[in-house]
């Protein structure tokens, strides 16, 4: 060999020892990925682009499900309620500015609902936005997000990405669970660094929302309120659904003999159908309990406050609360036997409390029961109803049966009138199962939580939405047939918002703004995209066609035909809608 080509030989396996010698590097986009999945958080809702589309090919690659939406504020839905089923943050990934602003609305009403869940945007650099000098989507995002979410932070160091995922992780699941929104600015994801000093500075976290329980003071006061109650109630709300302290809520329910209301997001903790259910007797029990437990549901509108007509004479109650937060206590009325801490916890004491059993009066007992039997006898007839027009009651008749011969199906449900007598008339028999608008009330939440309830629980999901309603998150009937999920959609479609009867009070070419196209075929846009469409016209048709989707998990929207003139104005709560009391309008 001559003295050139040994050099070079030489110089060749010099160079090959420096390149295996040289550290493994990591960067900003693997150190997100490995923060999540360390912290068991395996499934992202998303809308890619400019900066987080790498991340999410990368996050893919890695094993994570990445579920792609066509509108951010979906994704945000999902997420959202991926929170409150799994007591996991959900997650929801985002472009910048426009692309965040879109998911913070989804963001917001997780706060409100309780919802643990973590918003990651992709933003501008903190130079340039700061100077305002016009970046591309330049945006202070993190100063926007703060006053809707329970918590908000900014990473800047790849060195500083386990530290600030659990920090969001830890915030959005502690105490009151809720929104918490995580800034990535796009220099982050580039940066490199040691990989070895990388999975250093990955944090698990431990022990998030330990035990919380009230003193025995506190317990002991509650306690004998109720023991001394002529006409005790207890009213679930989702938070108790959240809880996931099932059990313990069943055996206490059911040993101290207490008539229960469950809010709609927490029926199905107990079955609707229990001997103990006040759920038909809602106004009798409401007006007429002396003793009334609040476990994980607020007095706020939903429950009038916890005043006026609604519950009977004034100052005829005395409430129960229990509640994480204490803010809560006292927020509307008194609440003279207040409980803080979690749920489990307190359910747990409670049940240890009442050992000996409770006894309510059997004329309370009696008397409930039997407005309960009533109501549910003078609502049958109109639920066998297989008239063609379909009404609201007959439609959500089949459906009830739908569920009811399938009890671990998920059910999705908005709209006003839709969303109204369905809390009523849908028995559920599971806990968790039924999702729906919650404490804002807000439209648009069906098509994500639809895709959300298929992902995480695996099982079918019937999701009934009002026809407005479904105009809000419609198009992501394509993310349901691309990811293939066992979700079918039924559309209320009585052509308009609340009727379809109103008219242009000038006479005028426009439509009256509260009506839609007339006859419109939903059915036609689920078949664009290859999943089943199918129009039925009668409550028969109806059960059939979504027994059938129910089956095959295949998608599906049925676009069930309601009489136009069913209905009325703002569903439940028109009391809430003002009108003009010097113009009449014509409805």
């Amino acid at each position: 060999m001559s003295t050139a080509a040994a050099t070079i030989t030489k110089n060749l396996a010099t160079e090959a020892s420096v390149v295996e010698d040289a550290p493994a590097l990591t960067d900003g986009f693997q150190l997100v990925i490995d923060a999540l999945k360390l912290n068991d958080i395996n499934n992202l809702y998303v809308v890619p682009g400019i900066p987080i589309s790498d991340l999410l090919r990368m996050a893919q690659a890695e094993g994570m499900r990445v579920v792609s939406f066509r509108h951010e504020q979906n994704a945000g839905n999902a997420a959202a309620i991926a929170g409150f089923m799994t007591k996991k943050p959900g997650v929801c990934m985002t472009v910048s500015a426009p692309g965040f602003l879109n998911g913070l609305t989804a963001l917001a009403n997780a706060t409100t609902n309780c919802f643990p869940m973590i918003l990651i945007s992709g933003s501008s650099e903190r130079e340039v936005v700061d100077l305002q000098q016009g970046d591309y989507e330049e945006m202070d995002q993190l100063a926007i997000a703060k006053p809707l979410c329970k918590a908000a932070f900014r990473i800047l160091h790849a060195q500083d990405i386990g530290i600030g995922v659990a920090r969001a992780i830890r915030a959005a699941v502690s105490g009151r669970p809720g929104g918490v929104y995580l800034d990535l600015p796009a220099k982050l994801f580039s940066q490199v660094m040691d990989a070895a000093e990388g999975a250093k500075s990955l944090v698990k976290v431990v022990d998030p929302t330990p035990a919380q329980y009230p003193s025995a003071e506190a317990v002991d006061r509650a306690l004998d309120l109720l023991k001394g109650a002529k006409r005790p109630l207890v009213i679930f709300g989702k938070g108790a659904a959240y809880a996931q302290a099932d059990d313990t809520i069943r055996a206490f329910v059911e040993k101290s003999g207490i008539p229960f209301l469950q809010m709609s997001m927490a029926k199905g903790l107990l079955p609707d159908t229990h001997p103990q259910s006040a759920g038909a007797a809602r106004s009798l029990v409401l007006q007429e309990a002396d003793v009334v437990m609040l476990v994980g549901a607020r007095l706020n509108w939903l429950l009038s406050h916890g005043k006026g007509k609604t519950w009977g004479k004034p100052g005829s109650k005395k409430f129960i609360q229990i509640d994480i937060e204490p803010k809560e206590m006292d927020s509307n009325v008194e609440i003279q036997a207040p409980l803080v801490g979690d749920i489990a916890s307190v359910m747990e004491v409670l049940l240890k409390g009442i050992e000996g059993g409770l006894t309510p009066p059997t004329d309370w007992m009696t008397t409930v029961a039997s407005r309960r039997e009533q109501n549910i006898a003078k609502m049958a007839p109109k639920l066998m109803s297989n008239a063609s027009p379909m009404n609201f009651h007959g439609a959500l008749g089949a459906l009830r049966r739908v569920i009811q011969e399938r009890p671990d199906a998920m059910l999705v449900n908005e709209g006003a009138n839709t969303l109204d007598l369905a809390r009523g008339i849908v028995d559920m028999y599971q806990p968790r199962k039924r999702l729906d608008v919650g404490t804002w009330g807000v439209m648009g939440i069906g098509m994500g939580y639809a895709v959300a309830a298929a992902v995480e629980s695996g099982k079918p999901v019937l999701a009934i939405e009002g026809d407005s309603a479904f105009g809000f998150s419609g198009m992501e009937v394509e993310t349901i047939c691309r990811y293939n999920l066992p979700v079918c959609i039924v559309i209320f479609n009585n052509n308009g918002i609340y009727r379809g009867t109103d008219t242009n009070p000038t006479g005028g070419a426009d439509p009256s703004p509260m009506v839609f196209v007339p006859g419109s075929r939903y059915d036609k846009m689920m078949e664009a995209f290859g999943g089943v469409g199918v129009h039925v016209t009668n409550p028969d048709e109806l059960y059939r066609a979504v027994s059938a989707a129910m089956d095959s998990g295949r998608p599906t929207l049925v676009n069930a035909a309601i009489d136009p003139a069913a209905g009325t104005e703002s569903g439940n709560i028109g009391s809430l809608n003002p009108t003009s009391s010097v113009r009449k309008m014509p409805s």
